[in-house]
């Protein structure tokens, strides 16, 4: 990837990845105002508005962000099983867009309801209050994703550490600017360590997020109206 390309790419995958967590986070705040405010016509906007959020903002926003990190990562020195703190964001990016897409159904469906009649307090109460716990989950591995971009953890996998000894092997295979790009080489064992403990923390997030969706989600499939 040319240094131009790479540019483009970049500046893509932040654009799309920091607009991803702010339509998150409006998402958010919509869903709490939806669950919590005695406005009858501000509660229908704000379904409404979810909906039209999830569909053209959210959704674009997420599979552009995971596809210009695809890029970036196989693009680059980088790689995508390379470094633990990368196969950890690739993995809480991927959950968060499934978590998102398999509830697109009852954001649309709350939405049409509130469209189509006047939303109590009680209505939909259950379904209401999942759609704050999954917004509020989805905010969560979206900032530990930005976490680790940010940090960027030492540590390599197992396939990472041998693609680099063979680039140590063969030099003429791999220029100096690449070796130079990779801030992790030579990583110690405490650095393998530490990727280990990353990764670990990723999938706890992830299992901590759909435990806590499964007790919210728990007792609401009546769908209370």
């Amino acid at each position: 990837m040319t240094p131009g390309i790479r540019k483009v790419a970049l500046t893509a995958h932040i654009t799309s990845s920091v607009g991803w967590l702010g339509a998150v986070a409006a998402f958010e705040g919509l869903a709490v105002t939806g669950l919590a405010s005695q406005d009858a016509l501000m509660v229908r906007a704000a379904y409404l508005a979810m909906d039209l959020t999830a569909w053209f903002v959210i959704v674009p926003l997420s599979f552009a962000s995971l596809l210009t990190g695809l890029v970036m990562s196989l693009g680059t020195p980088w790689g995508l099983f390379r470094h633990y703190w990368i196969l950890a964001k690739f993995l809480i990016n991927t959950f968060a867009i499934v978590l998102l897409l398999v509830h697109t159904r009852l954001i649309s469906f709350v939405a049409s309801a509130a469209a189509e009649s006047t939303l109590s307090a009680a209505d939909l109460r259950g379904l209401r209050i999942r759609l704050v716990a999954v917004a509020g989950a989805a905010l969560l591995a979206l900032l530990t994703a930005t976490t680790l971009a940010i940090y960027k953890p030492r540590g390599m996998t197992a396939y990472g550490r041998r693609k680099q000894r063979h680039r140590r092997e063969t030099p003429r295979a791999a220029p100096a600017r690449q070796m130079r790009a990779d801030p992790t080489n030579g990583a110690t064992g405490a650095g393998r360590r530490s990727g280990v403990k990353v990764v670990v923390a990723a999938i706890g997030v992830i299992v901590l997020v759909a435990v806590v969706l499964h007790l919210v989600g728990g007792g609401h499939g009546n769908h209370s109206h």
